[in-house]
């Protein structure tokens, strides 16, 4: 059973930054999407990254463009999302998705079969 567990949130004033792991485990695959999303309070999820295991290509929402990089661990099982330049608007629980290899290309939640439990990110001062 492929489990995704997310670390790293936290509180960070505007302006700062914090870096996400995502540590995936239990699937035998080796081409497969993954990445976050995010939920703010009142909103429907909203994709941050994804980056594609065959190549590495990545995607960002347009919010977080310049300000987010997604890349991948040592081990092929880890994934990371530096967060810089952080604003009001990121706060947020983070979730850490899994996908088939193509669903990178397409933030949207419904292509991706596994989610982690979620981690807060609050920025604020």
């Amino acid at each position: 059973q492929v489990q995704l567990v997310e670390s790293g949130g936290g509180l960070v004033q505007p302006g700062g930054s914090l870096r996400l792991s995502c540590a995936a485990s239990g699937f035998t695959w080796d081409y497969y999407s993954i990445g976050w999303f995010r939920q703010a309070p009142g909103k429907d999820r909203e994709g941050v990254a994804a980056i594609s295991s065959t190549d590495g290509d990545s995607v960002y929402a347009g919010s977080v463009k310049g300000r987010f990089t997604l890349s991948r661990g040592d081990a092929k099982n880890t994934v990371y999302l530096q967060m810089n330049s952080l604003k009001p608007e990121d706060t947020a629980v983070y979730y850490c998705v899994m996908g088939p290899p193509a669903a990178y290309l397409e933030l949207i939640p419904a292509h991706y079969n596994y989610w982690g439990q979620g981690t807060q990110v609050t920025v604020s001062s």
